[in-house]
């Protein structure tokens, strides 16, 4: 990896939860030693990237970003085009729905949403998604480049009991989404947290991103889930074609093999 590679590495790890992080705090998350993790922070500070609070000494994001994310929604409205989508999908599931980009071999949070329904709900606080852990990554990797699946399996992190640490067991779960038209994270990020993921493509024909739902386990009924796949097959149609894309017909086989009872679905939503 390119110092410059490494240098943007450090932008991943601010997020909502984490808008300020300190240089100790940056080494320990990075796992990298100070000299090297303030050399590569002080290349970020000076393309505006990052700045640095005078008061605490923390780092926080920069304005440069605001004008470079003005600049690509401008360029590729990503989230206009699916922001009426994913607030259907919230609504009609009461759960928390959440759209992510694909961005060379990472996959990259774009918006979320919560439902007000539950005081107990999934929280997004993550900028980008593990490939081999979650529902929108395992999606990523079964309708995504080739690529991917080498990527992920380059980093088999266990965040949970669950999460799959093999080749095998990563391969299971990727064929299973091949077979559903959907990745599915069961307590594998979140022990708590059971997710669903459908694929979402653009004017290229390619794989662009995901819709997903994540919902609180003990809320995750068969009739929830039901009404989830429904209406992330719906939310799935619609950003596909604001974003230019066509679903392929692979994927509307899968989803009316696995819901047979949703065969005559609306495909032009």
């Amino acid at each position: 990896m390119s110092s410059a590679s490494k240098a943007l590495e450090l932008l991943s790890l601010f997020s909502e939860a984490k808008p300020e992080i300190g240089l100790s705090e940056m080494c320990r998350l990075a796992k990298r030693d100070k000299a090297t993790t303030y050399r590569h922070l002080q290349v970020l500070e000076k393309a505006g990237f990052i700045e640095q609070i005078a008061s605490s000494k923390n780092y926080r994001l920069g304005p440069a970003l605001l004008q470079l994310g003005r600049m690509r929604e401008a360029t590729v409205p990503r989230k206009a085009g699916a922001e009426t989508a994913l607030s259907t999908l919230v609504e009609k599931t009461g759960e928390t729905g959440h759209v992510t980009v694909l961005s060379g071999l990472t996959l990259f949070a774009l918006m979320s949403s919560e439902s007000l329904k539950h005081s107990t709900r999934a929280v997004i606080d993550v900028t980008t998604f593990p490939l081999h852990a979650t529902a929108s990554g395992i999606c990523a990797v079964a309708f995504g480049p080739d690529e991917l699946f080498a990527a992920a399996c380059e980093n088999f992190e266990a965040f949970t009991d669950l999460t799959p640490t093999t080749e095998h067991s990563l391969e299971a779960l990727v064929t299973t989404a091949r077979a559903t038209g959907m990745g599915c994270s069961i307590g594998r990020f979140e022990k708590e947290i059971n997710s669903l993921s459908a694929p979402i493509f653009d004017q290229t024909g390619q794989f662009a991103g995901a819709v997903s739902v994540a919902s609180v386990a003990s809320r995750f009924t068969p009739e929830l889930e039901h009404t989830i796949k429904t209406e992330l097959i719906a939310a799935s149609r619609r950003i596909t074609k604001s974003w230019g894309g066509v679903i392929p017909s692979i994927i509307e086989n899968a989803w009316s093999s696995a819901m047979p009872s949703h065969q005559e679905l609306d495909t032009s939503s």
